[in-house]
């Protein structure tokens, strides 16, 4: 009974381990999908990594929140786990840093205020859509009920 209770204690880990692994294998992927560079010396792949992250996991928490009944576990695995592995604050700065060095001051500006400004508006959309999910499902089930 002592073992199962500690298992189902470190059951939350796993969640948020696997999710990592998943997490960052789509983000690797995904980098090797985007193999056009038009401006290769600006990192718009972890720019678009990041804001769509932003996205999703602002939508996924609003949802698993609001609308589904998500076991906690699997929220962390998920939000944790996929989307902290997916979005890479750390890639971010020093690719920042990288263009600075570079000499390309402008780039650096322009990746800091963007990756700010688009994903806090990525957010913002995110959990805008959620809601408005939220309201037809719920406005579906109550018209059933009549």
């Amino acid at each position: 009974m002592v073992i199962k209770k500690k298992l189902y204690a470190f059951r939350k880990y796993l969640f948020i381990g696997g999710g990592g692994f998943f997490g960052a294998v789509a983000r690797v992927l995904l980098k090797k999908l985007m193999l056009v560079y038009p401006l290769s010396h600006f990192p718009y792949i972890t720019l678009f990594i990041n804001i769509s992250g932003s996205f999703f996991l602002a939508l996924f928490i609003t949802l698993a929140l609001d609308l589904w009944e998500l076991d906690s576990d699997i929220r962390l695995g998920v939000a944790t786990g996929f989307f902290g592995a997916y979005t890479t604050f750390s890639a971010f700065c020093k690719e920042t840093v990288d263009l600075s060095i570079q000499g390309a001051y402008t780039f650096a500006l322009f990746y800091m205020v963007n990756s700010v400004v688009l994903g806090l508006l990525a957010t913002y959309c995110g959990i805008l859509i959620a809601r408005k999910i939220i309201l037809i499902v719920t406005k579906e089930e109550i018209d059933e009920t009549l």
